[in-house]
């Protein structure tokens, strides 16, 4: 397959137009989020088809609380993608394969600890959430299969990290869309052929992530030959800087969670049809705005390179990109929701208040994502150019300040509409906050890049090291 290996050693983001940098990276990765987006719209939908209310509510609450991981997870990606994409826009390969290697041992024990932690404690954080009777039991033995291949998950991600950092857009969208494929495929049957219903739906979550991992592995790995296996003093010097990225990062992550769990416990309040309705729209939007979340991900590797190669206005032009990008693309998925809410409670079979939220959600609280999708940008640049804790403050602001009291009070008012209203508005004060400091800070890059690119933290392995092929690529 030696025929199929790009050429090594160019950091393709610095040179080029940045829009079309942005266009390609986020369109490419929209289409593996939509892969898995649709893949767990179908997921409710088959659930749904079983005819017990309780199923699907039972998936809203195991989403929430596996979503933790996967925000955790996201985060470790963020810091892989900085000290990965950092060191190919400086021109120093051996590095960034080495640090690839790190990312993928530190990516590893994290993902192993968290599973471990979050077993055990899968119960009580369903009674927090106000999961009861044999919503409860569903839901838990939902979580009971899928936490333990957290690992898989993490780790499948963070090979398609390294693929964005390179610049491969291409099998970076391969790592999510043949996970989906599988999920399409393995999904009816062990729901319906097999007749395993939820535990289905779990085992069949389970093998899709064996399958992302593999998928990144074969790209990064084998078609890359990207990863070295550091040294001890490698692994030792790069844990501060990337754990510098990584645990605010991590927490920005973890933020979301915090801000859905209190939504997903406000409308549980409202009974089993209120929280599938929350479910639907968890899925919805998700997939309806596959499009922003991509952004996210994808302006980070082209910030991270032309920072490292110290093309400060190629920094600030391509965050221009992505905030008009972000804008555009809003609107049109804003418009096509209204056109299209009344087919999308029909196919779902939603009724009664969960019929409500999602034409509540369509019609009016979709457009909010104009400001989310700032966040989100804004968050990218924090991130990417060594002002993690500023992406912390404001994601935690938005989930906590932007969340809690608006939620509460529209709850108070105006029902499980009014915690969906409340969720949207939240987002729109700290939507227009971060987009300010983001531009105030790219005005200081110039004096960051100092602090931000150290030298390389010790010498790169040798190529005998388990991860090298020797298919030609040197460390």
């Amino acid at each position: 397959m030696s025929d199929e290996r790009p050429s090594q050693g160019k950091a393709v983001f610095t040179s080029g137009a940045t829009m079309r940098h942005v266009v390609v990276m986020t369109s490419t990765g929209a289409v593996g989020l939509v892969s898995i987006f649709i893949v767990d719209v179908l997921n409710l939908f088959y659930i749904s088809l079983l005819g017990q209310q309780e199923l699907a509510a039972a998936v809203g609450y195991a989403s929430t609380i596996l979503f933790f991981s996967i925000s955790f997870s996201i985060g470790f990606t963020i810091a892989t993608t900085a000290v990965v994409a950092r060191a190919l826009g400086a021109e120093n390969e051996p590095e960034a394969f080495a640090n690839a290697g790190a990312a993928l041992v530190y990516m590893g024990v994290m993902s192993v600890t968290l599973s471990a932690i979050m077993f055990p404690l899968l119960g009580p954080m369903l009674d927090l959430l106000g999961a009861k009777g044999e919503t409860h039991a569903i839901a838990l033995n939902f979580m009971q299969i899928v936490t333990p291949s957290v690992p898989l998950m993490a780790l499948g991600m963070c090979f398609a990290a390294l693929l964005r950092a390179k610049g491969d857009a291409r099998r970076a969208m391969y790592v999510t869309l043949w996970a989906g494929v599988a999920a399409a495929v393995l999904d009816p049957i062990l729901i319906f052929y097999m007749e395993w219903g939820v535990t289905g739906a779990a085992i069949a979550t389970v093998l899709v992530r064996v399958v992302l991992m593999a998928v990144g592995l074969y790209g990064a790995v084998w078609v890359h030959d990207m990863v070295r296996m550091p040294s001890p003093a490698h692994l030792r010097a790069l844990v501060r800087p990337y754990l510098a990225i990584a645990i605010p990062a991590a927490m920005t992550q973890i933020a979301t969670p915090v801000g859905n769990a209190y939504v997903t416990g406000s409308i549980a309040a409202f009974g089993d049809d209120a929280v599938a309705g929350w479910a639907i729209v968890g899925r919805l939007y998700a997939l309806a705005f596959a499009g922003v979340f991509a952004l996210s991900g994808a302006v980070g590797p082209i910030l991270s390179q032309n920072f490292g190669a110290r093309k400060f206005d190629r920094v600030t032009r391509a965050m221009w990109d992505s905030l008009f990008f972000a804008t555009g693309y809003t609107l049109i998925i804003w418009l096509a929701l209204i056109a299209v809410n009344g087919q999308i409670i029909a196919a779902f079979g939603a009724t009664a208040d969960a019929a409500d939220l999602v034409r509540f959600f369509c019609w009016f609280v979709a457009g909010t994502f104009l400001f989310q999708g700032a966040i989100f940008v804004a968050n990218a640049a924090f991130n990417n150019l060594g002002f993690p804790m500023l992406s912390t403050v404001f994601n935690w602001g938005r989930a906590t300040l932007g969340t809690f009291p608006f939620v509460f009070v529209g709850a108070t008012w105006w029902g499980p509409n009014g915690v969906l209203l409340g969720w949207g508005l939240g987002g729109v004060i700290f939507g227009v906050a971060a987009v300010i400091v983001c531009f105030r800070v790219l005005r200081r890059l110039p004096e960051k890049a100092d602090a931000a690119l150290p030298p390389p933290p010790a010498s790169p392995p040798t190529a005998n090291s388990p991860f090298t092929s020797g298919r030609g690529a040197t460390a």
